[in-house]
């Protein structure tokens, strides 16, 4: 069968932090793409800022790298299992694998879950074991790892015939050879392995088109953008096609725009062959897994399957006292405008009305996934209010079931015990202790999502932030009986409006834990604390102190307070509890009651009691 010998299609994988973003880096440096090479800065394929703020990938990115006549397309994708959604979609485009693999941490969750979706689609991996450099390297057992979670995923025969490249993406390193001296200042190792072990995709451009869509993005000039693979045939600039849609119905287009990819820049280009990556416009509403074909010759490839949701939030328009105060955008219509833009490239994402017209359903893969929506858009200048997530639950052959989580955490062994205490506190199944040796272990359970809602603040509390944790969506199993995760404590509750003063500040600070500074404005009905007992406490923290012309004892002592607990996005969606609401804005975030009125909230929840 005659192949494309010139073009080899690969995607990086990895676990969180494991170093394919900057292995990226290295590749467009020592390439022969040389306006690729110029101004590049560390991390260049995160542009998101977000992404380079936490040092994690979320969208999935193209880039192309001539080496030795050859076009490498080279896909960057995540490795939290939040963005699942695009490591799927991305193995569809490509002919195999590089899995990065950090030489001291080894396999892990998230390398499980990419590893499953390439091996699902028989694609070969070249396994690159990356930070070889470090003293506590173990490589060899790094690389047995690799194998055995291989064997374990079933992989395949050739699959498991796997090349290793030991490297240190950092250093611009790379060798054969597992012995860190012998590293050179080369990439080349890495190049040659791709080109050697990576098939080549299939010459078939004189048979009928199929370009089937694998991503999605949006231009305010060209509008939406479909990105995907000519898997058969020729695609041109002005070419009449026809899209087959998923619902079974299709529709004629014009081929408007033609890009391909090259370095860190997207390119018109005029035509495109099969085993090509590119990107097409002219379709307006294109679709992840629809397939573009000659209107003659209707031949659309089976839909791309994609995760279904696991956990959902109310998104609400921003109703508290200060609304309207910091925000651009705060209206309903702005809201649904924003979450419809959304749904425009995130194919993970649900959004679904409810009888209110100004509260809508959106669900996600997970925390880290809808936290990043929410982030991008109050920097983005929204204003809006937003619920604890729940998780979803699935009819499974007549039987309600819940979406669990596979668990890994390293630990020390004196923390240990707790680790343990608390998982089963929130139904975690261990599956794996193993004892290292050096004073860290690693644990494995399988946990319901629900009990890990919020779980990590109060994991790095017991290990005093040493601990590490790690999950990924497992499976649904039968709906556990019972509360789990949710706050012990109770909160303390403004009763007044106004700023928050350091006198009271002081009084409330042996009743809990204050998440305020002095001078903050508050409402009546906004969260200004943890209250150490677990029933919610209304509190007064405007109080000025009384003014007398006593003069007191101590009256030289200087007032000082306890440092506040200043919450983040995810903590504070950690907290709230099925009650009350996150209030975000480009300036604020700030906990409420949904029912802002003391004797409203007693009575309703009376009501909900009896």
């Amino acid at each position: 069968m005659k192949k494309r010998e010139d073009i080899r299609n690969i995607a990086i994988i990895a676990h969180v932090d494991h170093g394919k973003t900057t292995l990226v880096d290295e590749l467009l440096k020592q390439s022969d793409t040389l306006n690729a090479r110029s101004g590049l800065s560390d991390r260049v394929m995160d542009s998101n800022d977000i992404e380079k703020e936490r040092g994690i990938t979320i969208l999935s990115k193209n880039t192309a790298v001539n080496y030795k006549d050859h076009k490498i397309n080279i896909l960057d994708t995540p490795g939290h299992a939040d963005f699942g959604g695009e490591v799927e979609r991305i193995m569809k485009m490509v002919d195999g694998v590089i899995l990065v693999v950090d030489a001291y941490e080894g396999t892990m969750p998230q390398t499980r879950f990419v590893l499953k979706k390439a091996l699902e689609r028989k694609l070969r991996p070249i396994v690159v074991v990356n930070k070889i450099d470090k003293p506590t390297a173990r490589a060899e057992e790094v690389v047995d790892e690799a194998l055995d979670l291989l064997i374990e995923l079933d992989a395949d025969e050739e699959q498991l015939e796997f090349p290793v490249v030991y490297a240190s993406a950092l250093n611009g390193t790379s060798s054969l050879s597992d012995n860190p001296e012998d590293q050179e200042k080369t990439m080349a190792p890495v190049f040659e392995s791709i080109l050697k072990e990576i098939p080549a995709p299939i010459d078939n451009s004189e048979e009928p088109l199929q370009f089937q869509v694998s991503l999605l993005d949006y231009n305010d000039y060209v509008g939406r953008i479909g990105i995907g693979r000519v898997f058969r045939g020729k695609i041109k600039v002005g070419d009449h096609v026809t899209l087959s849609k998923l619902d079974g119905t299709t529709k004629n287009f014009r081929v408007t725009k033609l890009f391909g990819f090259f370095g860190l820049q997207r390119v018109e280009i005029e035509s495109a062959s099969a085993g090509d990556l590119i990107a097409v416009s002219g379709f307006e509403d294109i679709f992840v897994g629809e397939t573009v074909t000659p209107a003659d010759h209707i031949d659309p490839l089976p839909v791309l399957h994609i995760d279904e949701p696991t956990l959902q939030m109310t998104f609400a328009v921003n109703n508290s006292p200060f609304a309207g105060r910091e925000g651009k955008w705060v209206t309903s219509s702005k809201l649904q405008e924003r979450l419809s833009v959304q749904l425009q490239t995130d194919v993970s994402l649900r959004v679904d009305n409810t009888d209110s017209p100004d509260e809508w359903v959106v669900s996600g893969r997970g925390e880290l996934h809808l936290s990043i929506l929410i982030e991008n858009m109050r920097r983005e200048g929204y204003e809006l209010q937003v619920s604890r997530p729940k998780v979803i639950l699935r009819e499974v052959n007549g039987q309600t079931c819940e979406p669990f989580e596979r668990v890994q955490i390293d630990t020390p062994e004196e923390y240990m015990g707790s680790v343990i205490e608390s998982m089963g506190h929130r139904k975690g199944e261990m599956l794996d202790m193993v004892h290292s040796g050096n004073g860290q272990d690693r644990l494995v359970f399988l946990a319901p999502a629900r009990g890990l809602i919020g779980f990590t603040n109060e994991f790095l509390s017991i290990t005093r932030g040493y601990g590490i944790m790690n999950h990924t969506f497992d499976q649904y199993l039968p709906l556990l009986d019972g509360k789990m995760g949710e706050r012990r404590n109770g909160a303390l509750v403004s009763m007044e409006n106004g700023p928050a003063t350091t006198y009271s500040i002081m009084n409330l600070e042996d009743r809990g834990t204050i998440f305020i500074e002095p001078g903050t404005e508050v409402y009546e009905g906004m969260i200004v604390g943890q209250h150490n007992r677990e029933n919610d406490l209304a509190v007064n923290v405007t109080k000025e102190k009384q003014k007398t012309n006593i003069r007191s004892a101590n009256k030289d002592q200087t007032n000082v307070i306890k440092r506040p607990r200043i919450l983040t996005l995810e903590e504070s969606l950690a907290f709230i509890g099925d009650d009350e609401y996150c209030e975000v804005t480009p300036e604020s975030i700030r906990l409420r009651k949904q029912i802002l009125d003391k004797n409203a909230r007693e009575k309703a929840a009376k009501k909900a009691n009896n």
